[in-house]
């Protein structure tokens, strides 16, 4: 697993289009944390895409193939076809990948009093 940082993080991105989500949320992220002064939110993004990053290092091609779906369902609903329907949840779904979603142990960066 990659260090909990940023640059860990985003190295550990193995698919393009996860870098380019990293790089737009972390843009969002920070712009809302310098208006809220609260970094709860940047410590929000850290644990979700060191997750992602995770699962990057542990299935590339599984994160390829979720992109290619993500995309086949995006273009049937710019046609307005119905959106298959999956059974399990996001955490039962990284569960089976091994990735924990509990967030009682993430560690917090600091808090702005």
């Amino acid at each position: 697993m990659p260090d909990k940082t940023l640059r860990a993080t985003r190295s550990a991105l193995s698919v393009v289009q996860d870098r380019e989500g990293f790089d737009e949320g972390l843009r969002l992220a920070l712009a809302e944390v310098r208006v809220s002064l609260d970094l709860g939110r940047l410590n929000e993004f850290i644990h979700t895409w060191w997750l992602v990053a995770c699962d990057s290092m542990k299935d590339p091609q599984g994160r390829r193939e979720l992109h290619e779906r993500a995309k086949a369902a995006q273009d049937l609903a710019a046609r307005g076809e119905p959106l298959p329907r999956g059974t399990r949840s996001w955490r039962e779904l990284l569960a089976e990948r091994g990735v924990s979603t509990d967030v009682d142990h993430i560690p917090r960066v600091g808090a702005v009093a």
